[in-house]
């Protein structure tokens, strides 16, 4: 009997198991088949995702391999980032509290803050349909319904739509079928967001690769992104996500896309164990 030593974390709920390089390199396994097996809620550990560290890069200080649930990987991932810090600072794989992360989606730079929460420079939101990638018409129609659509990728593709419904019953229902819809060649992870005042937002999220989750990271971003566009929030909004709140910072503007968005939240430890393969 072999066993592999793992960490699960949670950030808002969006929660994740964590290996490390070396119980993963000792056991040879396939990423993705392994990322499928311990995710799942019945007969692995359970979790949204699974994250191994990548110690040797060329131009960051440290780099992740990030998959899925159900085992396909992902550019990025704003909760597990968050987490990913967290553990990377406390395990001393980097010894700074602000660092740089390769990941499939570019460099993203997490700053462990003195309260315990964590902050992530989430990079600059794209609205160049081509390098979303987005291919289609702004209304879309699915089941029964017809949705004003607004495409954004923030390293991964984001299918925001405003909402005066209850937006956790509109993503339960339509967030499979976007997610797969073709418009989006790489798939979608889709927010329906409810506008509560200029500082607040209640975003519920179906996400690519994983189903409905307790919070979206990336999500939450994307939706903040897009309300600002719009001119329904302000720079700074909380956004209330079904497991928890994170705050997102956004100083872009229609005639500056080119601002970086900010993505404050918490990072938690479930437990450690050693996991029977």
């Amino acid at each position: 009997m072999s066993t592999i030593k793992i960490t699960k974390m949670q950030g808002c709920g969006n929660d994740f198991v964590i290996v490390d390089y070396s119980e993963y390199e000792k056991n040879q396994m396939d990423m993705g088949d392994f990322a499928k097996k311990i995710c799942d809620r019945n007969f692995g550990v359970g979790a949204d995702g699974m994250i191994i560290p990548k110690l040797e890069t060329k131009n960051t200080d440290i780099g992740w391999y990030f998959y899925n649930s159900d085992g396909t990987t992902a550019q990025m991932c704003g909760n597990g980032m968050r987490c990913f810090a967290k553990y990377i600072h406390d395990k001393k794989l980097v010894n700074k509290k602000q660092f740089s992360v390769e990941t499939l989606a570019g460099v993203i730079k997490p700053e462990i803050l003195d309260n315990g929460m964590v902050r992530v420079n989430m990079g600059t939101p794209v609205f160049d349909e081509a390098k979303i990638p987005f291919k289609g018409e702004k209304t879309l129609k699915v089941l029964d319904r017809e949705f004003e659509i607004h495409p954004v990728s923030m390293g991964n593709p984001h299918c925001v739509i405003f909402t005066d419904e209850n937006p956790m019953d509109l993503a339960a229902k339509y967030g499979p079928e976007i997610e797969k819809h073709h418009y989006f060649p790489e798939k979608t992870n889709t927010e329906f967001v409810k506008v509560l005042s200029k500082n607040e937002i209640e975003m519920r999220v179906y996400e690519r690769g994983c189903g409905i989750t307790l919070a979206c990271g990336t999500g939450a971003c994307a939706s903040q992104a897009v309300c600002i566009l719009n001119n329904l929030t302000e720079n700074n909004v909380k956004v209330n996500l079904l497991g928890g709140a994170v705050f997102v910072e956004w100083q872009g503007s229609r005639e500056n896309l080119n601002k970086d968005i900010f993505l404050t939240g918490p990072a938690n430890y479930s437990f450690i164990a050693d996991y029977i393969l």
